[in-house]
């Protein structure tokens, strides 16, 4: 199913499908490529599921096949339930690493200033 979701092409394709069951002729319209190229996309997204094609009618219509992208989307939201806090946690790190690093120049930044008003001049 991610292999199947990775193109662009065939994301672009299930998005068209979202509104509706729909033609070859006119998944392909979108794009700079032949019918026979967006049916292989289509067979790789029926082969995972994602879609159904109809031969009820000589033009075999397309249709979203909603269940593997619910399971997808579970399994995204399973890990980013686990890696959210995490990336916020090393992002208030990150930020507090950032914050110590500007006192440190701007601390550094005013002892210079001082060391070269201290000295005299020659």
């Amino acid at each position: 199913t991610f292999a199947a979701l990775a193109d662009p092409t065939r994301r672009a394709i299930l998005t068209t499908l979202a509104d509706g069951e729909a033609s070859v002729t006119r998944l392909a319209e979108p794009f700079e490529m032949t019918l026979p190229a967006v049916s292989k996309h289509l067979k790789v997204l029926e082969r995972a599921g994602l879609i159904e094609r109809s031969s009820r009618a000589q033009w075999r219509p397309c249709k979203l096949s909603p269940e593997p992208l619910r399971d997808v989307s579970d399994w995204v939201e399973r890990y980013r339930e686990f890696w959210e806090p995490r990336l916020d946690r090393l992002d208030e790190y990150l930020s507090d690493l950032q914050s110590n690093v500007d006192a440190d120049r701007e601390r550094d930044a005013t002892d210079l200033t001082e060391t070269e008003e201290q000295e005299p001049s020659r």
